[in-house]
């Protein structure tokens, strides 16, 4: 039987189990035009399964595979992939970042863009001079020569010349960008064959570049045309205006675009982020003041907007707040409800009370048109070196967001939103004006109908249908590969502990159960233990009682009375460097980590052997069940009602079905190899078999896994690890006494 020909992509000598049929079943679905959604545990080879097949049908139908991925470490992976794949088969691929990142001046992308105009403009004037001084140096001598006509035509040339070099003392004050100047002067042929010699990083384009005096991300945009492979971050397809961007340089229609998505459980915020669209007051106030220094006529209309819709945010703020309220307004953007069921938001009707133009359509339109001449001389200027950074139009960017929200703002899947947070700087409270995205299908399903296909995957995509739906995918080919290691190298407890409802996390006997959980699990653990709980603050609770039996403080509740020595117990919380602390985590020995599952090492990021050999997973650790997450349970129910489901498609789509991917891919930090060997524990009795009515959460796990699962009584969790650990020979000397 022939080998399939995509398997001249494949990099390493024989696939893992199932990579081959996936590889397959990935082709085929490529072929008949089909998107595809792929669920495969850790460890079963994803990235090769949809690469492989996904390079083999762009070469033969001549486009370009481009995979992204939000996740740092896994675009490292990409590179490795990538480099593999081209030692066997010579690929052509870009591994593409921002500009911010690559930027060897550390300007702006709107000062760029003005640099870069103005340089090239300079270097094709330049040009110009050169081509016209030639052309007169040759009709001199044919003048000279009595050649008829010659002198006059020399002499219209001068013309010509005169005009270019008053244009070029006006660019001696101009500000021009030295790097791109090279890039459009110089033969810049090594570097697409040194680009194109291996797998580049950004980081080594940037410096090749930077040793030349070169612009390395110009460089790289131009080297992308028409290339095999494409390396990228979500925001290069998700973003609308991006992305047409990111095609045209690939120079490829999108529907000669394969798109390759990772860790694709994650499409979903990530492109509600980027349909989010906000208003600071600190912006309109800055529009204002752009409005009191013009003198142009349709200044007046554009104020009559700004000024209301400045004034509505800050009474409904303050309104909403009380007497006294902006005493406890912290640093962190806090929500206030505005959006009403039955009439426009309360910012909407108070904008609408203090307006007193001759009509809000109209003005705001004149505002935007102030905005943008506003914006075209900010950008003369900085061309012109009259000023030394090129500004932004803030006229421009407030009235273009008052426009979309009374356009939009009552549009179904959107919802209106006021927040309030206070200047660390000046101590002032101030507020924001946002339209939310529920439904991130309005973005998504656009991208996913105009490229030629996509292949989605992660290691939690299932239940495949609510993927389907809140994409918007149409045809769509599926499938799920299970763990393919050894299942005696496991053991998935759901512990019996009582369950952590909202209402119960601050009862005494809870904690002490959970308390008492977690000391054997980190005991009993012949390694690092991973403990992944609802928020940071329960991590810090938990924290707190356990650190007196770790020798690093005083305990609470019974912790003290059965102190042992549980080793160091790292603390993760907000703002904490997440790359530092899982550096201290893995190079310690029979440490434990407390964390937040919704944090970023919760998914991503690799615990590898006894870096972590236990994962807890504490509580059913649901989102804070905000406005904006009942918005979107709104929206879904909406959206989803005619969906055939035992519970409202709100709460599954919406609450439920990321919480249980986010507990799946926390329990996936272990066990990322054949070799690997660790114990997974779900501590809260709605993990169990238990009868817990509505509130049972077992039933949301994939088949294969739920009968995994095993009940187990937290008295005898130890015993339960004991065994499993010494089957193993994992102990260093006698193992811990129950």
């Amino acid at each position: 039987m022939s080998e399939s020909p995509h398997l001249r992509f494949f990099p390493y000598e024989e696939p893992y189990p199932n990579q081959r049929e996936a590889m397959d079943r990935v082709a085929n679905a490529l072929d008949r035009g089909q998107d595809v959604l792929f669920e495969g545990a850790p460890g079963t080879g994803k990235t090769l399964s949809a690469l492989v097949p996904a390079l083999e049908h762009a070469r033969e139908h001549d486009r370009t595979v481009v995979i992204t991925t939000n996740v740092h470490q896994q675009m490292r992976q990409f590179v490795e992939d990538a480099r593999a794949i081209t030692r066997e088969e010579p690929i052509r691929a870009v591994v593409f970042k921002g500009k911010s990142s690559m930027c060897h001046i550390d300007v702006d992308y709107q000062e760029c863009q003005t640099l870069r105009d103005t340089t090239r403009e300079m270097v094709e004037t330049e040009s110009e001079v050169r081509e016209l001084e030639s052309r007169q140096r040759e009709l001199l001598a044919e003048s000279r020569e009595g050649e008829t006509g010659a002198a006059e035509a020399r002499e219209s040339v001068m013309d010509e010349l005169d005009e270019l070099e008053a244009e070029m003392e006006e660019y001696d004050a101009a500000n021009v960008c030295e790097h791109y100047r090279n890039n459009l002067t110089r033969d810049t042929d090594d570097f697409f064959g040194w680009l194109f010699e291996d797998v580049r990083t950004p980081d080594d384009v940037y410096e090749y570049a930077d040793e030349r005096a070169l612009c390395g991300y110009e460089l790289l945009k131009k080297g992308m045309e028409g290339v095999d492979l494409v390396v990228c971050n979500y925001h290069h397809l998700l973003d609308p205006n991006i992305r047409e961007q990111f095609f045209r340089w690939i120079d490829r229609d999108p529907s000669e675009i394969i798109t390759v998505f990772d860790e694709a459980h994650n499409i979903e915020d990530a492109a509600r982020d980027h349909a989010t669209r906000t208003l600071t007051e600190n912006t309109l106030d800055a529009a204002l003041d752009e409005v009191a220094d013009s003198d142009d006529s349709r200044a007046e209309p554009a104020e009559n907007v700004l000024r209301a819709f400045r004034d509505a945010l800050a009474e409904t703020y303050e309104d909403a707040l009380g007497f006294g309220g902006s005493e406890s307004v912290t640093e962190n953007w806090e929500d206030i409800a505005v959006a009403n069921d039955d009439r426009r938001d309360d910012l909407t009707l108070a904008f609408l009370r203090n307006y007193e133009g001759t009509g809000i359509d109209a003005e705001t339109e004149l505002a935007v048109q102030l905005g943008q001449a506003i914006d075209e001389e900010y950008e003369r200027r900085y061309r012109d070196g009259e000023a030394t950074t090129r500004s932004e139009s803030q006229t421009l960017a407030a009235a273009r967001f008052v426009s979309t929200w009374m356009d939009e703002g009552a549009e179904f899947g959107q919802y209106p939103v006021l927040s309030v947070r206070r200047d660390g700087g000046t101590d002032e409270v101030y507020g924001r004006a946002e339209l939310y995205t529920c439904i991130p299908r309005s973005v998504t399903s656009e991208l996913f109908d105009e490229v030629a296909a996509s292949v989605l995957m992660s290691a939690t995509l299932r239940p495949f249908d609510v993927t389907e739906d809140v994409l918007g995918l149409e045809d769509v080919a599926s499938m799920a590969y299970e763990m393919g290691y050894p299942e005696a190298n496991r053991r998935t407890f759901a512990a019996d502990v009582p369950p952590l409802f909202a209402a119960d996390r601050n009862d005494p006997e809870t904690q002490e159960a959970v308390s008492s959980l977690l000391r054997d699990a980190i005991r009993f653990t012949p390694g690092n233990t991973l403990a992944f709980f609802p928020s940071y603050a329960e991590a810090e609770r938990y924290h707190e009682r356990l650190a007196g039996a770790s020798g690093g403080g005083s305990a609470a509740g019974g912790a003290a009375a059965d102190a042992v020595d549980l080793g160091p117990i790292h603390l993760d919380g907000p703002g904490e460097d997440e790359e530092r602390l899982r550096s201290e985590f893995v190079e310690s020995d029979g440490a434990a980590l407390f964390t937040s599952l919704w944090g970023t090492l919760g998914e991503g990021v690799s615990f590898d052997g006894d870096d972590a050999r236990t994962v807890v997973v504490v509580g059913v650790p649901y989102p804070h069940l905000s406005d904006r997450t009942e918005a979107v349970q709104d929206a879904y129910d909406r959206a989803f009602a005619d969906r055939d489901r035992a519970r409202d498609p709100g709460w599954t789509y919406a609450v439920e079905v990321p919480t249980i991917r986010k507990t799946r891919q926390a329990l996936g930090r272990v066990i990322r190899g054949p070799d690997d060997y660790g114990v997974r524990i779900l501590a809260d009795r709605r993990y169990t078999t238990a009868d817990m009515g509505k509130y049972s959460v077992r039933s949301a796990f994939p088949p294969e896994e739920r009968e995994e699962l095993l009940d187990v009584d937290p008295a005898k969790l130890k015993f339960a690890m004991l065994n499993f650990y010494q089957d193993h020979d994992a102990y260093d000397g006698p193992p811990p006494s129950p």
